[in-house]
């Protein structure tokens, strides 16, 4: 700490003393200005959900009283705009240097490099460090010089890199900066993360779940790694009690590192293994795989910065998506009629939180069964999530959707009954927040609508009065799902052939409104620094060249595929009070998705302005810094017995 520099410290979503970067090299080279910005405004579509929020009210004094304890508290900042907050506090003390940690996604990236552009014009020295992940998304690369566009192929690649296990450790004392009763700092209260009293009490119940703050989120990781490393493996097959490390909402708002689970996570990997205890191999593994899931969804919005409003598969572009808010408002609440799915939305309402197996049902069920948008159910998830990660999300939702290249099959449809069975096999997690079922006996509890009516009569239950029938019926989603999948395959036949006459083909999603989501693009900063543009894979379809020469010959046309329409979707409404008695549990990345060991194959085809996005995303990064959760989870030939088909319709 023997330096002069006045260096301000911009925390973000890196809320801990203990292995962060940016305050070590601050603390390293002279006085400190720690700062935290709330700017909604930058946040546009992805404001935080009242969940998120919460967390966030609870970990700031957390984090503010260990800096203050250090010598140097925070400041806690509301502005119009991140920027001019920041040249607000570099001029109220003289600051010659901004220092602050990545983030990877489309968002973020767009803002920093603004940021750093303005301060460096200024003469402000501006540097960023890695305290999110294991390995750099500029590290990872296949031998051409490409992005990875499956799981596994990317993991593998990490697992032969070396990675920097030993945590840094947090500064003894910070040297304060003159001046900083200069800067227009507010209260916790002012911040206004909390919007009114309603607010207020619906939160009540996570305080009694949760304990946010960096302090906490190590005893957490110390306590799952202690006692729930070793059957985590199993957990899988759980929806209900305490089943996972539930580590992700310390890891989204950085209260822990993920250097430093890693580290502990194979520390006792070696302990176990002393002790010959080869039971504990699996949970360590599975565990690591999830962790490499996380590392995986930042890698894909780094290299792939349009994941957040576009599938990653080209050819998706041309699904007929149903915009249908009723659908989607059904969904939300939890009155599907298929109980399992029902109790998912209700608990994600009523608690921020679900089961990773839960997430992936529901959000399977929404863009399969309802064919509803999957930016539609990823925003939502945003919205009301309380670990709610846009990386990991987007993930997820486009995993679910079959957008990815290692993702399930677009034709794959899963029972929700047979689900049920399967991981609810007592009807206990129904029960819990389907109090219309609680007298249904196990044997109808996850299809009710099979019941005699003797049995609805004494369990109470009368369809479509108290509990609604099934929004769409198994065999009819089947036949939907296969009718919009050879739509899909027909559009982008005809849109070939039209982009080989020059003409422009729009994205389906592109002609949704409901969200508003903005459209990033990264500017090229110095053409001759952008490496090779990276390849967006394309699925292929068998027969698909048969199609391309039926369509030969025909009149040639502007064609357009807008074959859905735009509507605005009507806030989020409440469900009914629910009886809430629980303990914590969920997931260990805001969304994980399994791993495939099959991906469809891989077009070296670009797909629109692909090339100057990823590699302004690359370089912009370059130059700052220069969730299978398991097999078990949901591997697409495990669930024998609980996908419905039918022969899939192709286009003739």
């Amino acid at each position: 700490m023997g330096g002069s520099e006045r260096t301000v410290v911009w925390f973000r979503r890196d809320l801990r003393i203990d292995d962060n970067p940016a305050l070590v090299a601050a603390a390293r080279d002279g006085s400190v200005l720690p700062v935290f910005i709330w700017c909604p405004a930058d946040e546009g579509q992805y404001y935080p959900g009242r969940c998120s929020r919460w967390w966030l009210k609870q970990s700031l004094p957390h984090l503010s009283k260990s800096l203050e304890s250090l010598g140097c508290p925070l400041v806690l900042i509301r502005a119009e705009t991140t920027l001019a907050a920041l040249l607000q506090c570099i001029d109220s003390i003289g600051a010659t240097k901004l220092v602050y940690n990545h983030l990877y996604d489309p968002i973020s990236l767009v803002r920093d490099d603004k940021i750093k552009k303005e301060l460096s014009a200024r003469g402000i020295s501006v540097k960023s460090f890695n305290g999110d992940l294991l390995y750099e998304p500029w590290d990872v690369y296949d031998d051409s010089g490409h992005a990875f566009t499956t799981f596994n192929m990317y993991w593998e690649k990490c697992m032969k890199l070396p990675v920097e296990i030993s945590p840094s450790l947090a500064p003894w004392r910070l040297v304060p900066v003159p001046g900083v009763e200069n800067v227009c700092s507010c209260s916790i209260d002012d911040l206004g993360l909390e919007s009114n009293k309603d607010e207020e009490s619906s939160n009540a119940l996570l305080r009694r779940a949760w304990s946010p703050g960096w302090r906490n989120a190590e005893k957490m990781l110390e306590e799952f790694v202690c006692h729930g490393l070793l059957e985590y493996s199993k957990h899988g097959m759980k929806v209900g009690g305490t089943t996972t490390s539930l580590l992700s909402p310390y890891l989204h708002f950085g209260e822990v590192s993920v250097r430093k689970v890693y580290q502990l996570v194979r520390m006792q990997q070696i302990k176990l293994e002393n002790e010959e205890r080869s039971e504990a191999e699996e949970g360590v593994h599975f565990f690591l795989r999830s962790i490499g899931l996380r590392e995986y969804s930042r890698y894909l919005c780094f290299n792939f910065p349009f994941t957040h409003e576009r599938s990653l598969l080209g050819n998706l572009k041309h699904y007929p998506w149903r915009v249908d808010e009723d659908r989607f408002k059904s969904w939300r609440q939890g009155m599907t009629g298929y109980p399992l799915v029902d109790a998912g939305m209700r608990e994600l309402w009523a608690t921020g939180w679900t089961h990773n197996r839960i997430r992936v049902i529901v959000s399977s069920f929404a863009v399969k069964f309802l064919l509803i948008p999957w930016t539609w159910g990823m925003k939502y998830f945003w919205d009301v999530l309380l670990d709610a990660d846009l990386e990991s999300d987007i993930l997820g939702w486009q995993y679910i959707s079959g957008s990815l290249p290692d993702g399930h099959e677009l034709s794959r449809l899963d029972n929700p009954e047979v689900q049920g069975q399967k991981y609810d096999p007592d009807g206990e997690y129904v029960r819990t927040w389907i109090p219309e079922l609680a007298r249904m006996p196990t044997e109808w509890i996850h299809h009710p609508w099979d019941a005699p009516g003797c049995i609805l009569e004494v369990a109470g239950v009368e369809l479509g009065f108290n509990y609604p029938k099934p929004i769409v019926e198994l065999h009819i989603a089947r036949e939907c799902l296969d009718d919009a999948i050879s739509t899909m395959w027909q559009l982008d036949t005809a849109a070939k052939l039209a982009e080989s006459d020059g003409e422009v083909v729009e994205d389906n999603l592109s002609n949704i409104k409901s969200f508003d989501i903005p459209k990033v693009v990264l500017k090229e900063t110095s053409p001759s620094a952008l490496p090779v543009n990276q390849k967006v894979p394309y699925a292929s379809s068998k027969n698909h060249n048969a199609k391309l020469k039926e369509l030969k010959g025909s009149n040639k046309h502007t064609i357009c595929v807008d074959t859905i329409r735009s509507s605005k979707i009507e806030g989020t409404n409440s469900v009914a009070n629910l009886p809430v008695s629980r303990k914590r549990f969920g997931s260990d990345t805001a969304f994980h998705v399994p791993c495939c060991s099959s991906s469809a194959e891989v077009h070296s085809r670009n797909q629109d302005h692909c090339g100057s996005l990823v590699g302004s995303s690359r370089y912009l990064l370059q130059e700052a810094g220069k969730n299978c959760a398991d097999e078990v989870e949901d591997n697409s030939s495990s669930d024998s017995g609980t996908s419905i088909s039918r022969p899939s319709k192709r286009a003739a």
